[in-house]
């Protein structure tokens, strides 16, 4: 019944209902930590990094020889990567990761795809790291920040999923809300005009031809409902250091919980 409602609103006002579409895209609604993920959250050496109008909060575990960098996806936060904290910690690793705008516990308020990616790149040169994990809209954020930023290099880099055009993004948030094609054309002229952006350069399958990777790795699953594996094949087709290992029954979220993912992810990024 809402859903109708939305789609006949879309027909009638659709510049206004395309105001409601954008507000699902740049607030983000956060889920709870697992007890294990606020257990972990707990032991890191955190603190708060102002960026521009944000305070960022930052995590630390360990203090081993090699640094790695994790970025949480959309909706998620840094308390996401607990089990792979534990054993990376084991592993003579030093982790960093943080909760993006709008997310965990920094700042909250409106976010978009730009500023996230910004906070990336700054986190990169902040922690001086040459090892990067992401998940989902992570890999999103990631690459752009660095095909947007030739100054930084990056040795190995693995994206536990990965989405690929930023148009397929609104198309589906226009479906879960409801709304109409016109709507949605609505909006992306708006995050074009706002953002000074062409919604269809918008591609992780772009940014990677720029990026400066040694070598990266995409796991992802074969049936993700989040997030279709055709996404990450399209990414990987395109990415000359990247391998993409497809795995089954992890779905989207249990890839974080998977310890096959978190041996993979830590023999590749050791090789």
């Amino acid at each position: 019944m809402k859903k109708r409602l939305i789609k006949l609103a879309s027909g009638v006002f659709p510049g206004i209902v395309a105001n409601v579409a954008y507000d699902k895209l740049t607030s983000p609604q956060i889920s709870r930590l697992r007890q294990h993920e606020i257990e972990v959250i707990e032991k890191a050496e955190s603190d708060f990094v102002s960026f521009r109008d944000v305070k960022i909060r930052t995590y630390k575990w360990g203090s081993g020889s090699k640094k790695v960098l994790f970025v949480h996806g959309w909706e998620g936060q840094a308390g996401n990567f607990a089990e792979f904290v534990d054993e990376f910690v084991r592993n003579d690793y030093s982790v960093f990761s943080f909760d993006g705008p709008s997310h965990g516990f920094s700042s909250k308020g409106k976010t978009s795809l730009f500023e996230f990616s910004d906070v990336v790149a700054e986190m990169i040169r902040r922690f001086d790291v040459k090892r990067l994990v992401s998940h989902s809209f992570g890999s999103v954020a990631a690459t752009s920040a660095l095909a947007s930023n030739q100054d930084i290099e990056i040795d190995r880099y693995v994206l536990l999923t990965t989405p690929d055009r930023f148009l397929d993004r609104i198309d589906d948030v226009v479906k879960s809300v409801g709304v109409s094609q016109r709507v949605a054309t609505h909006l992306v002229r708006r995050i074009e005009r706002e953002a000074s952006v062409v919604a269809g350069e918008l591609n992780v399958s772009d940014f990677v031809k720029t990026a400066r990777v040694g070598g990266a790795l995409i796991i992802h699953d074969k049936r993700d409902s989040v997030i279709p594996i055709e996404r990450a094949r399209n990414v990987a087709k395109n990415w000359k250091q990247g391998k993409l290992v497809e795995i089954e029954g992890t779905g989207h979220f249990r890839i974080l919980r998977t310890k096959s993912v978190i041996d993979q992810t830590l023999a590749f990024l050791d090789s």
